[in-house]
């Protein structure tokens, strides 16, 4: 079978605006969660988010553009920029062998929300003509395969919060099974308003500690209250290993396997079994053809939600039994990317299996039952990964997870 390596990370988050930095926020454990900053909150109940504060567009896109995208195509550019640059490649000769597949979980938001502003303050004629195409969740892979005249398959999966690890896992797939040599996978998300926040606040999904931001996502920990809503996004370069040694590209890791299916149970919450959890970690793991005792590390969905974080740590017990794997999550310290979060953690994980550190998770203060029983990172620690597993879960029941290891 094909090989499939990761030759190129970029990343803009509510902790980062670039690897180098992200590396660093990881290291020190640093928390990009704060009072909202980008309207007033002081009417909702959640008034706390992961935002990207000082995002100026036009620092990083030609000012024209940014003007006809909405912010979560902004970021999205931003990180596979980055990404692209990082990775050295050259796409002259290989633009129709080039797939780029960029995820995301709610699209252009914000445009509806300040296009619908404007139709009832000013009229129907005021709305911009760039509005269709703004809004749009499938026009950030549009974008980027426009600016750098990529000629692949290009698409959009949308499938909630397991959004950007199904992006990695199909462009994996398109590479694996000869449809592509190298894609542009990952995720991008801007959903920070009122609208959005009063819904899940309605659900009862989000994390109300206003007065203390900072201790606000906290999974695993026995007093977690719910998530809170970040933006940012993450994009990797895949490529077919042959092609990246040839022209003797840095390899940061392989995509060792992964695995999808549905919890077939309800909207929004999971399977109380946990049988699509543990399926799902299955799959991936036996597409690897690795064992649980080949695993390091699993950076979790783990949104610090009572009932997510609670299944997923007994799906880990059930998969890893008597496998002293650790265990962290990254929505520790930015919140929840929704449909970039899987991106965003993949990117993380990676960094720190090639600085040979993990993470930890400061407001983890008492485990609740079965948590207890994993072994949870609380600081961060120098350790060497050779393999992790990541996952995602989604509304829809969606379940993904990917093996990624060091490429040998």
């Amino acid at each position: 079978m094909r090989r499939v390596v990761i030759t190129g990370m970029g990343t803009i988050n509510p902790i980062a605006k670039n690897i180098i930095e992200f590396e660093e926020s990881l290291k020190n454990m640093k928390i990009g969660i704060d009072r909202i900053s980008n309207f007033n909150p002081e009417k909702l109940p959640v008034q706390i988010a992961g935002e990207v504060r000082d995002f100026k567009p036009e620092e990083y896109i030609d000012r024209k553009l940014s003007k006809r995208i909405d912010r979560y195509t902004q970021f999205a550019l931003v990180a596979a920029k980055e990404a692209i640059e990082n990775s050295g490649i050259n796409f002259e000769g290989l633009e129709k062998r080039v797939a780029v597949i960029f995820a995301s979980g709610m699209g252009g938001y914000l445009t509806i929300k300040e296009q619908d502003e404007v139709l009832r303050e000013k009229g129907p004629s005021r709305v911009s003509p760039f509005m269709i195409p703004m809004l749009l969740a499938n026009m950030a892979s549009g974008v980027i395969s426009i600016i750098y005249g990529l000629k692949g398959p290009n698409f959009t999966p949308v499938s909630a919060c397991a959004s950007s690890v199904h992006a990695i896992a199909i462009g994996t797939m398109l590479i694996r099974h000869g449809y592509a040599d190298v894609a542009i996978v990952g995720g991008s998300e801007a959903t920070i308003a009122p609208l959005p926040i009063a819904g899940f606040a309605s659900m009862r999904a989000l994390s109300t500690r206003n007065d203390t931001p900072k201790e606000a996502s906290r999974p695993f920990d026995v007093d977690r209250d719910g998530f809170v809503m970040a933006e940012g996004a993450g994009a990797l370069v895949l490529e077919l290993d042959e092609i990246a040694k040839n022209r003797n590209a840095n390899i940061y890791a392989e995509v060792k396997g992964f695995g999808m299916n549905d919890d077939a149970y309800h909207f929004s919450a999971p399977d109380p079994e946990a049988k699509g959890s543990i399926d799902v970690m299955k799959m991936a793991l036996d597409d690897s053809k690795l064992t649980p005792d080949d695993i390091d590390l699993i950076s979790c969905h783990a949104t610090s939600t009572p009932v997510g974080d609670e299944l997923e740590a007994k799906a880990i017990l059930n998969v890893f039994r008597g496998k002293n794997v650790l265990v962290n999550s990254t929505k520790s310290l930015t919140g929840h990317l929704l449909g970039a979060a899987g991106a965003v953690e993949t990117i993380a994980a990676i960094i720190e299996m090639n600085k040979n550190f993990v993470h930890g998770m400061p407001n983890l203060n008492k485990p609740d039952e079965f948590a207890s029983k994993l072994n949870l990172v609380k600081e961060t620690r120098e350790v060497k990964i050779d393999n992790f597993v990541k996952n995602s879960f989604g509304f829809g029941g969606h379940n993904a997870s990917l093996v990624i290891g060091r490429y040998e």
